[in-house]
């Protein structure tokens, strides 16, 4: 039999005395190692073949390696089973649990806390915040999608050239389309990111994933609207870089928004606990509950008009949302403070105040860059006045004082639309009871 010295050595066959393997007998042991060499002397050489000297070392390390491979992944798997059945044996569930800063006991209600909790945030009941529960079916029931609205008459409204939007309506939608699409992604950046880590309840939380797609939604909604009308998408979604008025409103949000999403952030001392209710207050007071209030007006005061009625029933049902994360958002904030009242000072207060009234100025700045002439039924003078109003409204939602008293609200039909129900809607489009199948009581 040849050996791998053989193998290796370096001969070469000369036509006059070609190399003929001796047979000899095969020894005494193990059948398994014989079967190489009765493969090698089982069959004659081909004609013009090379001479089987040559030719047995390669069959025997071909088939030596198979029977090296297939015992190696043999012992491979059986090591494998063997190791993960010794894992799970020895597996104890009682630390990682304790691991995840919860506790491990079941729950009672007043174990729960809107921040710094420890009892454990898998167990959705019982409730404690039963608003918060009702928020989130609310918000499962008023479920709809964007490409159900039809939008083949605002796409040749946008595309005719015989006036039927002014320059002006147009400077909207594009402002309009061009801060909304970045700002809802920059919303849901934070309840991801932030929010959702520190807010320690969990049907709080149950809500904050229902209002993170929600906020999916609403950026689909803005892309499906921009893609229609064939607007160009870079110029769109870069205003918030290039346009001033739109980037100072979303660099006065970052600043507040950004550092929560830090991961060594963590609540527990005033100073962090004040973060986060810094950070609430911005999110859903300013963000929210203020920055989107003149865009929404605009555009749906356009649909009121019969134009563009497309986008603006997408905007009906995202305002209707919105409206309810600023709801949301405010009890959220109103229960941090009762079960924290430390972190609630004077100067705190004064804090938050100055917060609202500096978003509600740079909505005013955005009211005037995207209506230097005003349209019909509108101006900036009016939206500032509407603002005015939306800043005394969120001030004494949060137990603050008026800053701007006896402003009047100058567009009552917007808190109509935000409150119908069953009607149909503004714009003659569909039903703008939009629940879905599951909700309806047949």
């Amino acid at each position: 039999m040849i050996s791998w010295d053989d193998f290796n050595a370096d001969e070469k066959p000369t036509a006059q005395a070609p190399v003929t393997p001796t047979r000899t007998a095969p020894p005494a042991q193990d059948t398994a190692t014989e079967a190489p060499a009765a493969v090698v002397s089982a069959a004659p050489p081909a004609a013009g073949s090379a001479p089987r000297g040559l030719e047995a070392p390669a069959a025997i390390v071909t088939e030596a390696i198979a029977r090296v491979n297939h015992g190696a992944r043999d012992a491979v798997e059986g090591s494998a089973h063997e190791r993960a059945a010794q894992a799970l044996a020895e597996l104890d569930p009682a630390p990682g649990l304790e691991d995840l800063e919860m506790g491990a006991e079941r729950i009672r209600v007043d174990d729960k806390r809107m921040i710094n909790c420890r009892a454990d945030l898998n167990q959705l009941v019982p409730f404690k915040y039963e608003w918060a529960w009702q928020k989130y079916l609310d918000g499962c029931a008023n479920h709809w999608m964007p490409q159900e609205v039809n939008m083949s008459k605002d796409v040749s409204m946008w595309k005719s050239g015989d006036g039927q939007l002014t320059e002006d309506e147009r400077l909207i939608v594009m402002r309009s389309l061009g801060f909304f699409s970045t700002a809802d992604s920059l919303v849901a950046n934070n309840l991801v990111l932030a929010l959702y880590r520190h807010i320690t309840n969990p049907e709080c939380r149950q809500y904050l994933l229902r209002q993170a797609f929600e906020e999916a939604i609403h950026t689909h909604a803005y892309q499906y609207c921009i893609q229609s009308l064939g607007i160009d998408e870079g110029e769109v979604f870069n205003m918030y870089r290039e346009v001033p008025s739109v980037a100072r409103k979303a660099a006065w949000g970052l600043k507040y928004t950004q550092s929560l999403s830090d991961p060594t952030f963590k609540t527990g001392t005033v100073e962090n606990d004040q973060r986060l209710l810094r950070n609430l207050i911005a999110f859903y007071c300013v963000l929210e509950g203020t920055f989107f209030y003149c865009g929404f007006t605009q555009i749906l005061s356009m649909g009121r008009r019969n134009k563009m009625t497309g986008v603006a029933e997408q905007f009906q049902y995202i305002l209707r949302d919105e409206s309810m994360h600023v709801n949301f958002g405010i009890d959220v904030i109103n229960q941090i403070k009762n079960e924290n009242p430390q972190l609630w000072t004077k100067a705190f207060q004064q804090e938050a105040t100055q917060m609202i009234l500096e978003g509600t100025q740079l909505e005013v700045e955005y009211a005037r860059d995207t209506m230097p002439r005003g349209v019909l039924g509108m101006n900036a003078a009016m939206m500032e006045e509407y603002l005015h109003y939306i800043a005394n409204r969120r001030l004494v939602q949060l137990g603050l004082p008026e800053q701007f008293p006896g402003v009047k609200n100058p567009f009552p039909w917007m808190s109509e639309i935000m409150d119908l129900r069953k009607e149909k809607n503004f714009f003659e489009t569909r039903v703008t009871e939009y629940q879905t199948g599951g909700a309806l009581a047949w």
